[in-house]
Order: C-alpha cells, then sequence, then structure tokens
C-alpha cells in the first residue's frame, strides 16, 4: 500500500497536523522535528501530490507568463530579449517558490485568460510585450484580472508596467545622429506596438528641432531577423538610401546590415544605425552595434514582485526603467 501522511506522522512519532506544516515549509516546526519528518518521507518513498495540495489552498503558486506570439512570423519567436527577459522572470519566481506556466498563442482574448484564472490554472500574468494587444489588456484590466506588463510605461493605462523609457531611448538616438551630421533618418519597425511608438516619436521631436532632417518610416510587420532583412532590401531597392538608421531591435539592425551590404553599403562610413535593447551579441557583432539599452537582468525580479504585490491586495506603480545608449561601431 503506498504510504500517506498519517503513517509518515506515527513513524516520526508527531501528529499528521505537523507532517502537514512540514511538508508545506511552514516556519511554525522547529529544525528537529523537520528535519526527523523529512527523513522518514524519503525513507519511505513518499512523495507531495504539489497538485492536490494547490487545491487546498488559495492560491495555486503559478503564473502564467504570456509571450507576444502574435508580432512573430507563424509564432515563432527567434530575439535573445524576450529569452532573456523570460529568464529574469523564472529566476524570480523559483526564488518565491512559484511555477511558471508559459502560455499558449491561442490565449488571445479576455475570456481565454479569465478562464485560466477561474480554473485556478494561474493565480496572475506576466505579459512579455505588449505587442498589439493594448485593447485587450485595458479590458483584461477592466476586469479585475491579476496581470503586470513589459513594454511602454504609460501613465494612463489603467495597469502597472515595467519597461526602459521608450521615448527618451527614440531622443538618444536622434541625438546621435544629429552629432553626427544625418539629414536623412529612417526609423524601422512597427508603431502599432506601443513601446516601439514611444520610440518614433522621441526620434521624431529631435527631429523636429532641426529643419532639414527629415525622418521616414519602414513598417515591419513581424519581429524576426528574416522579415525585416526582407523589407528593408525592397525598401533600399526603391528609395534613396538614408544616412541614418533606427531599428526597433538589435536583431532587426543585424538584419540592416545584411540588407545594406546588398548595396555596398557599410556602417559607419555610408550611415549610422542605431538598434535596441542590447543584446549579448550586440558587442561581438561586426560591425559593433550601437544600441539603447534595457537593463533586462532588473525586470524579471520587478515584474514578479509588482505582480506578488497585485495578488496580495496592493495597487503597485508602474516603474521606467534606466535607459541608455551605448556607442560602439556603426
Amino acid at each position: 500500500m503506498p504510504i500517506n501522511m498519517g503513517d509518515i506522522a506515527r513513524l516520526a512519532n508527531v501528529s499528521k497536523p505537523t507532517v502537514s506544516r512540514v511538508l508545506n515549509n511552514s516556519p511554525l516546526v522547529n529544525e528537529e522535528t523537520r528535519e526527523r519528518v523529512l527523513r522518514v518521507a524519503r525513507e519511505n518513498g513518499y512523495a507531495i501530490n504539489r497538485n492536490a495540495q494547490k487545491l487546498r489552498q488559495v492560491r495555486n503558486d503559478t503564473v502564467a507568463v504570456v509571450l507576444d506570439f502574435g508580432s512573430h512570423r507563424a509564432g515563432r519567436i527567434a530575439d535573445p530579449f524576450i529569452f532573456e527577459l523570460l529568464a529574469g522572470v523564472s529566476e524570480s519566481l523559483s526564488i518565491r517558490n512559484q511555477d511558471l506556466l508559459l502560455s499558449p498563442p491561442s490565449l488571445t482574448d479576455v475570456q481565454s485568460h479569465l478562464d485560466l484564472i477561474s480554473s485556478r490554472v494561474a493565480d496572475g500574468f506576466i505579459f512579455l510585450g505588449q505587442g498589439e494587444r493594448e485593447p485587450m489588456l485595458r479590458d483584461l484590466a477592466r476586469a479585475g484580472t491579476p496581470f503586470v506588463v513589459w513594454g511602454g510605461v504609460d501613465p494612463k493605462a489603467p495597469y502597472c508596467s515595467v519597461g526602459s523609457d521608450n521615448r527618451l531611448g527614440g531622443q538618444l538616438a536622434g541625438e546621435l545622429f544629429v552629432q553626427r551630421g544625418a539629414k536623412r533618418w529612417l526609423f524601422v519597425g512597427n508603431i502599432r506596438h506601443s513601446e516601439i511608438r514611444m520610440r518614433f516619436d522621441g526620434l521624431r521631436a529631435v527631429a523636429a528641432r532641426h529643419a532639414d532632417v527629415s525622418v521616414d518610416h519602414l513598417d515591419v510587420e513581424h519581429m524576426a531577423y528574416a522579415p525585416t532583412y526582407q523589407q528593408m532590401g525592397t525598401w533600399l531597392r526603391d528609395n534613396p538610401p538614408p544616412d541614418a538608421v533606427f531599428a526597433f531591435s538589435d536583431t532587426a539592425a543585424i538584419a540592416i546590415v545584411s540588407a545594406f551590404r546588398e548595396l555596398g553599403l557599410e556602417a559607419p562610413n555610408d550611415y549610422s544605425l542605431c538598434g535596441y535593447n542590447n543584446i549579448p551579441p550586440a558587442a561581438d557583432f561586426t560591425p559593433a552595434l550601437t544600441t539603447i539599452e534595457q537593463e533586462t537582468h532588473l525586470a524579471g525580479a520587478i515584474l514578479v514582485e509588482k505582480l506578488m504585490q497585485i495578488l496580495d491586495g496592493g495597487k503597485p506603480k508602474s516603474s521606467m526603467l534606466p535607459t541608455r545608449l551605448i556607442v560602439r561601431q556603426t
């Protein structure tokens, strides 16, 4: 017969509630008793049924992480930046003994998210990227769903978000282009994403102060290397090459370098280039990418902390992380 909690209590010479407290990491049990109970449990092959344990709790200690699958071609996400964020969130959740549930791409509307909460599959959500889900996120907030978002920080948004100062990032790129004497700027990115739109707005704000500067926009629907490379190549065949390019990500910036090389153009001699995120390959790429740094090593811990505050009944404010320009070869 499988050993149960009552058997553990008898063998360890303690009460059944004491065994329960030990298995739930209660601080009410002294260390000697805890070690004895755990030793007996291990020796007799007792395994905790964590699913049954969660059903007895008010919360099930599981957080669903939702990626922006819709912004990537065929739902394939390959940008290292997303996985850096995911790693930070995963580490912070593990420190708090929280399980991570990676939500499926089919989780796209308000009701599907509410169903996940009501069925007690997850306690709350961490969205890594707003993408084009802004209306859905607002509806989810109005429904009282516990969640936090990595993305553009908007003081008017009805939910808590964490992100870099995207508008400042655009301004820093613009000021760099002014210093380098560039006149024909190109912004590459999908401005239906709020954080990318903020970067575009910051770039245009700098350009507006210089009458001889023009800003074009190349809308890239899918946030991946291949579609960016293809659309940049098409744009260059139909338009005069710009002398400065601000890309929505470092991955996009690497694709842009490849597209320019098809025409025999190299940064920084023929054009200036600035990416975004400062992913690890940015410094080792040839030429090394100038970029806007987001402190992703802080982001995971902050996102998890704010979600825990919400689950405990708090109302945390949105946070803006430090944002700085990293000047390299491009």
